[in-house]
């Protein structure tokens, strides 16, 4: 310190000398001391034994070291009731085992390695003060290594032992180390790594048609499924389906995209072999639920965005596109890489929108909290307050504070009564909230992102992020963080947004990556929303119809826990009930789509033996199209060229379509199941026809409406055909 430069080495120096000179004198000098202290030494021997004499003296120095708690001077805890009691205890176990680990980092026999850092961390766990400052000195100068070795600890021998004891039995088969081929078409050939968790003999695989396939996290840069193996096994258990989870090769040795070309492959591969190449019959098409933690929910997001992006070239060329998966589950997501400071204010509409307040409100009101926290006694309002919250008569001049100001109480952050009332739109505030976009659920216009909110979080820090980050990306690379929404899937437009399947959110409320996840599901919400009003604008929906977002989004924060909860469910056993619930979501994605499917394929049943509707549609040989998970929205989109497209096509007296009947092929878009040679052919390549069981082709889409008012079937033909020069059996242009 007097010499301004801190250094380890120095320290080890002087701790050294000052150990050999006291052993020199305890060697050489008088038993009893120094001159000056020999017959104070000598009256005390008389009166205490050496354990007494040692033990006041211990006690002593821990009275010193605690002088200042027990005289109230001591420094406010930070992490006061930041997390609930488990997960504080469980994080106290963590951080012990970090700081063992990383205090035995160095030792180079393995074994040796292995026992000094089960012995560490017992120390830790005493001495928890000294891990917390032993972690945040590392985390300050985070390098690879010590990532993996954080976070590879639970495959170590002692704490492996461990962990499988005191793991419920959940599976009777262990998990299978596969090996993926790439796709035709990849630039890459080396084959991608997989572990395959089913509690079945091998054989029994090809009885299943449905496929978990989970994308592990570990900060890019470390961890391989076998370090997530209590979800993995718990999924296997409960949903007795066969679960992939992915082995990509991690940075900095293979940095961004190879990760995401590698997860990218493998459901090309999954899609193109049906199932066979994970050991499936390959008879159907496998129908797959896509999940990922923390990384992995980064990874696994981009990979659908890959997918819708890959889907919207092929339609340009006519090429059948690459099904979409059936559901999305996302655990805790890092979705932004782009570590900002301040919530914009469209990223705080989000949040406060008000069908989503009640999930938000804790989210909310932390955000409040932290200007709050800094000015406790603070007695007057910031400046642009909002005036529902405090109301104010005139202009403010807050550089002048009068006596009247000094008797304020402190500012308190808004009650649930008053969040209530602000969230509640009236006529007054009505063209307020339209102009302007500034958050109303706070006293001050300023609202911080959860990564610096929770910058001392005891899981994930602003240091780990930026070395991941950094690592991820590679030195080579300079991709831009304010576009590149395969990087930061939170930056994907809309109109990829709107094409997502069903997406579930967990992630706990004190995350630091907690604003990814509710900002994002806001984005999804809105999206589907958007579409769901152009859809009903144009007919393709009922007036009644309503919008129902758990149809499409659903988001659970978990009150009191941070980052990485199912990594440590040893410590943590609740963690097992965010597990199941995962499944519950798989299984529930699962049979919705099992039973729209089942309700479509009725309707159409109903539709064709309905003779009516049959004389209707061979007058007017009309074709109404509904998206199906494996298409393009693009028909949605552009129903003036759906409605010429379909004038093109001629049919003949019994309603089937020439040339359809050299087609052998047949093709169920709900079960993805090809049957023959060749599938029907259509103008532009673009829909998806399914035989009728009168020999009728048509589209297996849309309700279809026996009205001769039908919206769409009236302007959009008639405005199709008049700008084409055709005629429509009599129809004039509206």
């Amino acid at each position: 310190h007097v010499l301004g430069r801190p250094s380890v080495q120095f320290r080890k120096i002087q701790v050294f000398a000052v150990v050999s000179f006291w052993s020199l004198y305890l060697l050489r000098g008088n038993k009893n001391g120094p001159p000056l202290l020999r017959n104070l030494s000598a009256r005390l021997s008389k009166r205490l034994s050496a354990w007494q004499t040692l033990v006041i003296t211990l006690l002593w120095l821990y009275i010193s070291r605690n002088f200042a708690k027990i005289v109230g001077l001591e420094s406010p805890e930070p992490l006061a009731n930041l997390y609930t009691r488990s997960y504080f205890r469980a994080t106290w176990i963590t951080t012990a085992l970090d700081a063992g680990f990383w205090t035995a980092m160095k030792i180079r026999t393995k074994w040796l390695r292995d026992l000094a850092s089960m012995i560490f961390t017992f120390y830790y766990l005493i001495a928890a003060e000294q891990a917390d400052e032993k972690v945040r000195k590392v985390r300050g100068l985070l390098t690879v290594d010590h990532l993996r070795i954080s976070w590879h600890k639970s495959t170590t021998p002692y704490l492996s032992f461990v962990t499988r004891a005191m793991r419920p039995k959940l599976t009777r088969y262990p998990p299978r180390a596969i090996r993926i081929p790439r796709p035709g078409g990849s630039s890459y050939k080396d084959p991608v790594n997989a572990w395959l968790y089913f509690d079945g003999p091998l054989a029994a695989l090809k009885n299943h048609t449905k496929v978990v396939l989970d994308v592990p996290g570990g900060g890019f840069v470390a961890m391989n499924p076998r370090h997530h193996e209590d979800k993995l096994l718990g999924w296997a258990a409960k949903l007795e389906l066969p679960v992939l989870s992915l082995d990509y090769r991690k940075a900095p040795e293979h940095p961004y995209p190879y990760a995401l070309n590698e997860c990218f492959d493998v459901y090309r591969t999954l899609i193109a072999s049906q199932g066979r190449c994970i050991g499936l019959s390959g008879s159907a098409m496998p129908r797959v639920v896509v999940t990922g933690d923390s990384a992995g929910g980064n990874i696994a997001t981009g990979m659908i965005l890959l997918i819708l992006e890959n889907n919207e070239s092929k339609r340009h060329i006519n090429e059948e596109p690459l099904s979409l998966p059936e559901g999305l589950v996302l655990i805790y997501p890092g979705l932004d890489m782009n570590i900002g400071n301040w919530m914009s204010d469209e990223q705080m509409a989000l949040i406060q929108d008000r069908r989503t307040r009640k999930r938000n409100r804790n989210v909310l009101r932390r955000k409040s909290e932290d200007y709050y926290n800094l000015t406790p006694d603070t007695p007057h309002p910031s400046d642009d307050e909002d005036k529902t919250l405090s109301p104010t008569v005139g202009p403010r001049d807050d550089s002048i504070v009068t006596a009247d100001d000094r008797s304020l109480p402190p500012l308190k952050p808004p009650t649930d009564a008053e969040l209530d009332m602000i969230s509640q739109p009236t006529l007054a505030n009505q063209s307020t909230t339209l102009a302007s976009s500034k958050p109303r659920l706070l006293k001050t216009r300023l609202a911080m992102s959860s990564m610096i909110s929770y910058f001392n979080d005891r899981i994930l820090t602003p240091e780990m992020m930026r070395a991941m980050i950094i690592l991820y990306v590679g030195p080579h690379a300079r991709p831009d963080f304010s576009t590149d929404y395969l990087l930061s899937p939170l930056l994907a437009p809309e109109s990829l947004l709107s094409k997502f399947p069903k997406t579930c959110f967990l992630t706990g409320e004190r995350d630091p990556l907690v604003d990814d996840t509710v900002i994002f599901a806001g984005r999804l919400r809105q999206a589907k929303h958007n579409l769901f009003v152009q859809r009903k604008e144009l007919g393709l929906l009922k007036s009644k119809d309503t919008f129902d977002e758990k149809e499409h989004v659903e988001v659970t924060l978990i009150p009191g826990i941070s980052h990485g909860f199912l990594q440590f469910v040893s410590v943590f056993p609740e963690g097992w009930n965010h597990i199941f619930r995962c499944a519950r979501w798989i299984d529930e994605i699962f049979e919705e789509r099992e039973g729209r499917a089942n309700r479509s394929e009725s309707m159409n049943e109903r539709m064709v033996g309905d003779p009516f509707h049959h004389q209707h549609h061979h007058n007017q040989h009309q074709r109404h199209h509904r998206r199906m998970p494996t298409e393009s929205s693009g028909d949605e989109d552009r129903p003036l060229e759906m409605s010429a497209l379909s004038s093109n096509i001629k049919t003949r007296d019994d309603g089937s379509i020439p040339g359809a009947d050299d087609q052998n092929g047949e093709i169920n878009y709900f079960t993805h199941k090809r049957k023959g040679p060749a599938r029907a052919n259509r103008g532009s390549g673009r829909g998806k026809l399914k035989r009728g069981e009168n020999g009728r082709q048509r589209d297996k889409s849309m309700v279809s409406l026996a009205s001769e008012e039908d919206l769409l079937g009236r302007r959009m033909k008639g405005l199709a055909g008049g700008l084409m020069g055709m005629a429509h059996d009599g129809v004039e242009t509206p």
